[in-house]
């Protein structure tokens, strides 16, 4: 996945799990269960995954957004959909 996107010319960030999880749950060394417990609460999600290691990505999704200096509420107030319309050009043709 990190070559086709360097390929692609996509930029292509790298975080510390310490990282990731001072981001989400404000403790590096935070376990999984507390960094998926923030998680929750910060995208107001209901359901919880079988496996804790299904929620990685989300969390580090989550932390990159975090890094970007942009406040959590404002990816919160229309969701993803919203995210999209307001950046089209930070989708990969063909991506989707």
């Amino acid at each position: 996945a990190i070559a086709a996107a360097m390929n692609s010319g996509l930029p292509v960030m790298e975080y510390s799990p310490r990282k990731v999880k001072q981001s989400i749950a404000g403790n590096g060394n935070a376990t999984k269960l507390q960094v998926w417990l923030m998680l929750r609460r910060i995208l107001s999600l209901q359901e919880t995954p079988e496996y804790l290691d299904a929620s990685d990505a989300l969390a580090v999704a989550t932390c990159h957004f975090f890094q970007q200096g942009k406040p959590a509420s404002s990816f919160q107030k229309g969701g993803w959909k919203e995210y999209i319309r307001k950046n089209p050009g930070k989708l990969a043709r063909g991506s989707i």
